[in-house]
């Protein structure tokens, strides 16, 4: 009931993972994100605990097949589970259950990975991966989205749409991106919008927060209400 495309991009360290589905809130169970590591979508009948699992797998050296194989070895569900993971080295793998509803499936290679279930066809998965590898000219995340938006087009979720994430994770302990779109009539549509928000009001202060490098981030009051200024707000703190 899901399909997800993750991402490495060594050049930054990006991992990230773009998912859609018909059903409420995908963002808040199957992308999982760890910096120096990789990304897992865990989906169809979804185990959450698969998520963590892998990546620390893959934290300890071994591969997305290998991590993926040992997660599963102690889930009485494996059958019905569809997961996916990507790693530092661009390696990339995938499971699809023998129960997971058609059309199921995945492709995966050198710094990405396409999964889903409850598709309308292959052509979703096809499709998504023909746009994303032909969009190069874009940064990573409107990448992504614009190759969810060419499975959407090919029929995506075979039951409709509802709800869709994208998360994205670099340096720090946390996602740089972290953006959800819970219950849409056209999720893809608002995720897209909600990304090109997170460009004018986010992207520019990320330097400015803190960080492994600067703990306590940007803390000049003056700097921080100039540019409160500059986007019209008339904040000041109390001296």
């Amino acid at each position: 009931m899901t399909w997800s495309l993750l991402a490495h991009e060594p050049e930054t360290g990006s991992f990230a993972v773009a998912v859609t589905t018909c059903a409420l809130a995908v963002g808040a169970s199957c992308p999982f994100v760890r910096p120096g590591v990789g990304a897992v979508s865990t989906q169809s009948i979804t185990n959450r605990y698969l998520g963590p699992a892998v990546l620390d797998a893959m934290a300890r050296g071994l591969s997305p097949a290998a991590a993926i194989e040992g997660a599963l070895v102690g889930d009485d569900g494996k059958h019905l589970r569809q997961l996916h993971a990507i790693d530092s080295h661009g390696r990339s793998a995938a499971w699809t259950g023998q129960n997971c509803v058609e059309w199921a499936g995945a492709r995966s290679g050198t710094g990405w990975s396409i999964a889903g279930n409850m598709l309308s066809g292959e052509a979703v998965i096809a499709d998504t991966l023909a746009s994303f590898l032909a969009r190069q000219e874009l940064a990573l995340p409107e990448r992504m989205l614009q190759a969810l938006q060419a499975g959407e087009v090919a029929g995506g979720d075979k039951r409709g749409r509802q709800s869709a994430a994208l998360k994205l994770i670099t340096t720090e302990d946390f996602p740089d991106i972290d953006l959800r779109v819970d219950d849409h009539a056209n999720p893809l549509d608002e995720l897209e919008r909600l990304l090109k928000l997170w460009r004018l009001t986010r992207a520019p202060g990320l330097r400015n927060q803190p960080s492994r490098a600067h703990p306590s981030g940007s803390t000049n009051m003056d700097a921080i209400e100039a540019n409160w200024r500059r986007q019209g707000l008339d904040l000041k703190f109390r001296r």
